[in-house]
């Protein structure tokens, strides 16, 4: 007896996402524009900080806070530049994935 899933395919389904099928999709939408400009201004006080400890390390001879400090600003710099791509790369890869 022969599987008839393997004599159709799957390729004859076509699902693409719908943007008003549940209620609550445009608050949603405003709840993770909110998010995202918090984790920016996060970003902003943290890059803000690391500097004052870079800085206060460097002029006090204080290798590992000046350490700590690069560090949080590579981190920081690294949060906001994740924060205002984030909606770039899931698009990109979601159209990855529309493609295999």
């Amino acid at each position: 007896m022969k599987n008839t899933l393997l004599l159709h395919p799957l390729a004859d389904i076509d699902i693409t996402p719908n943007s008003s099928g549940l209620p609550g999709i445009d608050q949603l939408r405003t709840i993770v524009g909110a998010v995202m400009t918090v984790g920016l201004i996060l970003a902003v006080l943290a890059l803000i900080i690391s500097a004052v400890v870079w800085g206060f390390g460097a002029n006090s001879s204080n290798p590992h806070l000046a350490s700590r400090g690069k560090t949080g600003v590579l981190v920081s710099c690294g949060a906001a530049v994740i924060c205002g791509a984030a909606v770039a790369l899931v698009n990109f890869f979601w159209g990855v994935g529309q493609s295999v």
